[in-house]
């Protein structure tokens, strides 16, 4: 039976005979402070017009051996934020497939802050509207568990692997951005369309800026879980991937510490998030280092293996 590459081995063959070493990429830092712990503050985005394949993964925090409590519940203090949900719709849930090992599922909130609509297929069955899409991992006669969703709309991607033995369950915070990154009140990637393939579990996504990918769920366990991405064409004029989070203070944040690997170095390189000033690397993770009150067991991430 076939295994997917664990992380490791993926940048050995990367580096392998036929492959260039892995690419370095431009990491620029577009944070900003607030103290509202809701706002997603934290803006991360990666530059690399030559970089057409890396992996996507996200990882358990370093403190989550040590969560006796998860904190999950939302913090409005000192929050401003008013309601940009502006358009409405008719709220549905759809169960797009499911078998023995997976369930698909798309959802349409009744309202959303920006009115496009992407066409979403899923084997023979299209449907458009969705604002949320769910993928969750069966096991037998345990419950299903969510461990990906992503948002047609703005392109939003969340990650969690499977919980430590000591949890139930663990919680998002992170998100991830995945093709040409535009600025329309936030950072967004614009989709065209979007078809998964539960068989394979990949995304095929046309984006509106040109240009295609497709995004391999290649892993998942109980330390992480690994997207691999490959894209038709390098992205030029503007980021190709991104990282949005949320960051008060080191005790109240989603992500807290930029890790960068440069090309040609034996060390790491570490900066608080709202301190970093950029730099390249051919490794990036946003981190925490202590327990958070905020999402305590929400996954780390990293990028590895950029590859044009």
């Amino acid at each position: 039976m076939h295994r997917p590459l664990a992380a490791a081995a993926l940048l050995a063959l990367l580096a392998g005979p036929g492959f260039a070493a892995p690419a370095s990429v431009r990491i620029a830092n577009e944070s900003v402070p607030t103290l509202c712990a809701e706002e997603d503050n934290v803006d991360l985005r990666l530059h690399a017009p030559a970089v057409r394949r890396f992996r996507l993964e996200a990882v358990h925090p370093a403190v989550i051996g040590t969560i006796v409590q998860d904190i999950t519940a939302p913090d409005f203090t000192d929050c401003t934020i008013t309601d940009k949900a502006d358009f409405r719709f008719t709220p549905r849930t759809v169960v797009m497939h499911e078998d023995a090992r997976l369930k698909v599922v798309g959802i349409t909130f009744d309202k959303f802050w920006r009115p496009e609509q992407v066409p979403v297929t899923v084997g023979g069955r299209t449907e458009s509207g969705f604002h949320l899409f769910q993928l969750y991992l069966k096991d037998g006669d345990a419950k299903p568990y969510e461990f990906l969703v992503m948002y047609p709309v703005d392109g939003y991607w969340r990650l969690k692997p499977r919980p430590p033995a000591h949890l139930s369950d663990i919680v998002y915070g992170t998100s991830a951005l995945i093709g040409p990154i535009e600025v329309m009140q936030r950072p967004v990637v614009n989709l065209s369309a979007i078809r998964f393939d539960p068989a394979t579990m990949t995304f095929d996504l046309t984006f509106r800026a040109g240009g295609t990918a497709t995004v391999k769920v290649a892993e998942i366990d109980r330390s992480h879980v690994a997207l691999d991405v490959v894209f038709s064409q390098g992205v030029t004029g503007g980021p190709f991937a991104g990282l949005r989070s949320m960051y008060v203070t080191e005790t109240n944040a989603d992500g807290a510490r930029v890790e960068w690997r440069a090309a040609g170095t034996n060390r790491w390189q570490e900066a608080p998030v709202m301190d970093f000033r950029g730099g390249d690397g051919i490794e990036m993770k946003l981190t925490r280092a202590v327990p958070s009150r905020h999402n305590t067991s929400a996954p780390d991430y990293r990028f590895i293996g950029f590859a044009d």
